[in-house]
């Protein structure tokens, strides 16, 4: 296939196809259709298509009904569509340029009007589309930067905790259960997918200031004294500092998340938590989740100084609060998603 930009031209009357097609031959390669199923098939299987001249009037599927399903798989934002019509409907005219038609030309063809007219708007949308790119390639690398940098800094902790490595695996995928279980149940506190993204990447590095715990007391096997709980119960403040020195290389939403979630995953819905004490609708929903979903990884996992418990005795726990409050509609969550949430532990 020729890789020359395309004019894809859609219309019923062969006769006008062969105008469009003779006016703009010599310097595109020319697709045809003569119905609107014809025209989006050729859409989606061209990428070097540029401009649609695109009849209203059209059996099978009409011009409206292009323009719907172009608006519906984005290509409506990359290619310019051109109406060409013989139609004076009003309404039809409208709800073409509301569905984002970018001009109208009317039959009979004048085509060096039309050459010139085209031809400026084209230009603009390559440019256009060329900037786009220049853009997605930006935030792509930013992206893949930010993904680079959260593991690595768990991978530190790893080093670490023995333990922490297989528990930032399991708190990523939890989160992600809970997350989305809360943003479905309560419209208060929907998120996008892009955000619950986000926040699963960000949890990853809840526990990160453990990196400056002694190791005598991160791996102790006992129970720890009230003074050493208090220099463990530092990680969070620790983990904020460890942040704060990194926040120009880091997507500005993946730092607000790290350092939220990583300063309030151990504050409690009756404000007995710690380190600020925060208490009930103070405290983020991304936080109150994590949260949850680090007592129950804590709970089903062994530790050097616990064996595991299993998920049903763990679950009763966590409701029965005898490892804080949380918030009752985290938990309610939390239970419409248990079986999900313990596949995600399982695996």
């Amino acid at each position: 296939m020729s890789e020359k930009d395309a004019i894809l031209i859609v219309d019923d009357m062969e006769i006008n196809r062969v105008l469009l097609a003779e006016g703009f031959g010599d310097k595109f390669d020319i697709f045809e259709a003569s119905n609107g199923l014809q025209a989006l098939e050729i859409i989606n299987n061209n990428k070097n298509i540029i401009a649609v001249f695109l009849d209203l009037l059209m059996p099978e599927m009409n011009g409206i009904e292009v323009l719907r399903e172009m608006n519906r798989n984005g290509k409506i934002v990359r290619i310019p569509v051109f109406i060409i019509t013989a139609s004076d409907s009003e309404k039809m005219l409208m709800d073409a340029y509301e569905l984002g038609a970018v001009d109208i030309i009317t039959k009979p063809f004048m085509m060096n009007f039309i050459r010139c007219r085209i031809g400026n708007v084209i230009e603009l949308y390559k440019h256009r589309n060329d900037l786009a790119n220049i853009v997605n390639e930006q935030v792509n690398r930013i992206n893949n930067m930010n993904q680079s940098m959260v593991e690595t800094l768990a991978t530190l902790i790893e080093f670490r905790d023995c333990e922490t490595g297989e528990h930032v695996k399991n708190i990523a995928g939890l989160t992600e259960v809970i997350m989305t279980a809360v943003s479905d149940m309560y419209p208060e506190h929907y998120l996008p997918k892009p955000e619950i993204d986000k926040i699963v990447n960000s949890a990853i590095l809840h526990d990160v200031g453990k990196i400056a715990i002694p190791d005598g007391i991160l791996n102790k096997p006992g129970r720890l004294t009230n003074e050493e709980f208090e220099i463990m119960k530092q990680h969070t403040v620790k983990g904020c500092e460890i942040l704060n020195k990194i926040p120009n290389i880091m997507d500005e939403g993946i730092y607000t998340y790290s350092y939220d979630i990583c300063r309030h995953h151990h504050e409690r819905w009756d404000g007995r938590g710690y380190p600020d004490g925060l208490k009930g609708d103070e405290i983020s929903i991304w936080a109150q989740v994590v949260a949850v979903a680090d007592v129950y990884d804590a709970l089903t996992s062994p530790r050097v100084y616990k064996a595991a418990f299993d998920h049903d005795k763990a679950v009763d726990m966590i409701f029965n609060g005898e490892c804080g409050t949380f918030n009752p509609k985290i938990l309610k969550a939390f239970k419409a998603s248990i079986d999900k949430v313990k596949d995600k532990k399982s695996n």
